[in-house]
């Protein structure tokens, strides 16, 4: 059986973080497919070692060789010594593309594959502040990996159509696969709620302190929680950040860095996703449809989901249609779990659904 080496950003803790979640899920489909003796993980950055000022320092001065942060030198050079031993290398994120391009150069005759779980830059640029003197460091840098990427890989994979597009345009290089966000079922039960949501919604808030989830959620406080009748849940790793960015009304519920989050999402009557920025697809998407969640969010949280807006719930972009819509669910009471949401995780968001096309990158 062939051997593959998974270049992966860093061990996964106790929370994973959306990335990580489809870092997991690509390893273990690949361990499914080639036999998990045979997929050997390389982590970049050593979590287990506490970081001093001077490895920070070290870090940033690698960014000017195009070395994304953890990525050094000499890790490279364990790479390409490892690699002599693997019909795969698999780079879980295009932002190591300088990989690629070390391993061409040594003349690595496998295959090298590497997954775009963004374009970079538009990622970046809505995840450092504009004011941020590093900003243009880091924009260079992830621009460079991905052009990287596109030039020595193999095979690329993409999201969705929107991220195929934008690589095209960038770098004149086409995606060879689409896979989409997908998450290993683990909400199989033999029977699901028959609840109807309440009078006064339960709304759940899912995602990590990020410029673009913060961002979103503290502008539908601002403009939309004081105008509709709900309960405001927000939980997600790094929210206690939350309280200081803004003044938060005593009612909503906030929770920070929860290892289960089974109970707040089967207690939720809505997932609300007010998120406006982004790249690539919103794992927090997928989760949700994968509980049978009522689904209220943006055109950016639904991106990439291929699903009837009204059937799942509702796609709002401004102040005036989220208020509409919860409004309409205060006054008109439907089921809790929402069995279309359900149906279309399993149809096409479910990770079985997609082996066949990780099948398809290892011939």
């Amino acid at each position: 059986m062939k051997k593959l080496l998974f270049i992966r950003y860093k061990k996964p803790g106790k929370i994973l973080e959306g990335g990580e979640v489809q870092s997991k899920r690509t390893f273990d489909i690949l361990g499914r497919l080639l036999g998990v003796e045979n997929v050997h993980p390389f982590y970049i950055n050593d979590e287990t070692k506490k970081k001093t000022a001077f490895d920070y320092a070290k870090g940033v001065a690698n960014f000017f060789r195009f070395y994304f942060f953890g990525l050094t030198k000499s890790r490279v050079d364990e790479i390409l010594a490892l690699s002599k031993d693997f019909d795969y290398i698999f780079i879980d994120r295009s932002v190591f593309g300088i990989i690629a391009k070390r391993l061409k150069e040594m003349g690595y005759k496998g295959k090298i594959i590497c997954f775009f779980h963004n374009v970079e830059v538009p990622y970046f640029k809505a995840k450092i502040p504009v004011w941020a003197p590093w900003r243009w460091l880091v924009l260079k840098c992830v621009d460079k990996n991905d052009e990287f990427s596109c030039r020595y890989a193999d095979t690329i994979i993409a999201l969705n159509t929107r991220d195929f597009t934008e690589i095209k345009t960038r770098y004149n290089r086409a995606a060879d696969v689409l896979i989409p966000v997908a998450l290993k079922d683990t909400y199989q039960r033999e029977a699901y709620s028959r609840e109807l949501t309440s009078d006064k919604p339960k709304c759940l808030f899912l995602g990590t302190y990020f410029p673009a989830n913060a961002d979103g959620i503290k502008w539908f406080i601002q403009h939309v929680y004081p105008k509709v009748n709900i309960q405001l849940v927000i939980v997600g790793k790094g929210m206690n950040q939350l309280k200081t960015d803004v003044s938060l009304p005593k009612e909503i519920e906030l929770i920070s860095d929860v290892p289960d989050l089974i109970p707040y999402l089967e207690n939720a009557d809505i997932m609300v996703l007010p998120i406006f920025k982004g790249s690539g697809m919103k794992v927090k998407t997928c989760e949700s449809l994968m509980y049978g969640k009522n689904i209220i969010g943006t055109t950016e949280a639904f991106e990439g989901y291929e699903l009837a807006f009204d059937l799942v719930g509702g796609c709002c972009n401004t102040e005036d249609e989220f208020i509409e819509k919860l409004q309409d669910y205060e006054a008109n009471s439907r089921p809790k779990f929402n069995q279309y949401a359900r149906s279309v995780f399993l149809t096409k968001y479910s990770e079985s659904s997609i082996v066949g096309l990780f099948r398809q990158v290892l011939m």
